[in-house]
Parts: structure tokens; C-alpha cells; sequence
């Protein structure tokens, strides 16, 4: 496995979940970190925090992936010394509502198609205008169980998920030429504040979403996209699936009365 002392990786949605848990594991492994969030004060206490304890170099910014303009802006601003982008981890994704179709919401359509496929979009591309002229690189995109099969409900998000299933496994044949890996990395349950956000901060209907079985954590996820980005340079991971023992698919589960 290679080291990733003083490489440069950067991880969207760096706040909460797996992209904090993924912050914490690249920082113990050394590397330089550019975090991107939407909550500038949380990230800059994270920021001082991994800087302090792990003694590497962190470069943050506040920033939406949904806004394309200032996802170009916060890539332009970039200081030279952080360009030269080892790893990119796009976790930042949301599922809004559990609703039937015909009883939908556009703004949470909207919500979960800007963020979950095109934020992607642009914070790759940005990205990739730095790895592509290196001929070196790594994407690793956050995917889902809800990317391999449809469950009651689900509709948009997971069409938003079978999208980056689609988008890794393109980038990956566009970019073979450019010596760049892609990764998706496909969780099932993950006790993270995902149902939270999709239920608007109704707690108490999210913990029933892992009543009766033990969830993933954000550090197990984390712990999986790490694996991925230590593999020799001539190993790629293209898609892993990751669940709880208790869980098959996105359909089927097992839990505990």
C-alpha cells in the first residue's frame, strides 16, 4: 500500500458524516487536506482542530457545490501550492423526503439533482484541470446501495445515485489515457446525519431508519475510501459496496425486534 504523507487531498462536505470521518483518517495518514463545506465557522474549528493534532497544512473555504460560479471561483483562488490534487473525495450529497412520486417536491428534486450529480460535476472538472496535465490522480466519488437498486420511495435520490454509478464508470474509461483512477465507493445504512437531512431534523423518525440492526458508521465508510486510496499505482478499485452484516441491498434488511 502507498503512503499519503504530504500528498494533497480534498474532500467536499468535510462538516459532518463520512466527509468529517474521511477529514480525520487522511489527517492521521499525514496528508494535506482542502476541506470544502457549506458551514465556514464548523470548518475552520475542524480545520484548527486536524491542523493542531495531526500537525499538517489544511486549506479551507466555505463553499456550496451547487453553485457552479463558485465552485470555479473557490478552485481559481486555489494558492499554487495546493494544486497539485492527489485525491479528490466528492462526498457532499443529500437525500430530501420519502415521498411517492405523485406526491413529490420539485425543490427537493432540484436539491438532490444539484448537489448529488452536478455539484459533482463541477468540482470534478475543476479539478481535473489540475490533475490532467500531472497525468496523476484519484476521484473518488460517494455512491450508494441506492445507486444498484430502487427501493419504495426513493425515486429521485436514487436516480441521483444510479447517475454517479453512470458518471464513475464514464469518467473512469475517458480518463484511462490520463493515468487518473476512479472510485465509487456504494454504502448501504450509515448512522450519520443523512436520514436527519432527509426528514428536516426529525430525529426521531431518522433513528427508526436503523431501528433493530447496527448501522455503518461514518468512520467504517471512511475507513473503506481510505483503503482505496492507498492502493498501488497500478491498482484501482472501480466500485465497492460496503453494508451493514444486516443488510443485503438497499431492499433487504434484517432487524431485531
Amino acid at each position: 500500500m502507498k503512503t499519503l504523507k504530504n500528498k494533497t487531498v480534498l474532500i467536499t462536505g468535510a462538516t459532518s458524516g463520512i466527509g468529517f470521518a474521511c477529514a480525520n483518517k487522511f489527517a492521521k495518514e499525514k496528508a494535506n487536506l482542502i476541506l470544502f463545506a457549506r458551514r465556514t465557522e464548523l470548518l475552520k474549528e475542524i480545520s484548527e482542530e486536524l491542523k493542531n493534532k495531526f500537525k499538517i497544512k489544511i486549506y479551507y473555504a466555505g463553499l456550496d457545490v451547487r453553485k457552479k460560479n463558485d465552485v470555479k471561483k473557490a478552485f481559481a483562488v486555489l494558492p499554487d501550492e495546493w494544486k497539485n490534487i492527489d485525491v479528490l473525495v466528492n462526498n457532499a450529497g443529500l437525500a430530501r423526503g420519502l415521498d411517492k412520486i405523485d406526491a413529490g417536491s420539485s425543490a427537493n428534486w432540484d436539491e438532490m439533482i444539484d448537489t448529488n450529480l452536478k455539484g459533482l460535476l463541477y468540482v470534478t472538472a475543476e479539478a481535473l484541470k489540475f490533475m490532467v496535465p500531472r497525468k496523476c490522480g484519484h476521484i473518488i466519488n460517494m455512491g450508494s446501495t441506492a445507486g444498484h437498486e430502487v427501493y419504495p420511495s426513493g425515486n429521485v435520490y436514487c436516480a441521483t445515485k444510479f447517475g454517479v454509478k453512470a458518471l464513475s464508470q464514464a469518467f473512469r474509461i475517458d480518463l484511462l489515457d490520463k493515468n487518473i483512477k476512479v472510485t465509487s465507493v456504494d454504502p448501504g445504512m450509515v448512522d450519520t446525519n443523512f436520514s436527519a437531512v432527509r426528514f428536516n431534523g426529525d430525529k426521531e423518525r431518522a433513528k427508526l431508519v436503523y431501528k433493530g440492526l447496527k448501522p455503518l458508521s461514518g468512520d467504517d465508510v471512511a475507513d473503506v475510501i481510505l483503503y482505496c486510496a492507498k492502493t498501488p499505482e497500478h491498482v484501482c478499485i472501480n466500485d465497492i459496496v460496503v453494508t451493514p452484516t444486516a443488510q443485503a441491498n438497499s431492499i433487504f434488511s434484517f432487524r431485531k425486534e
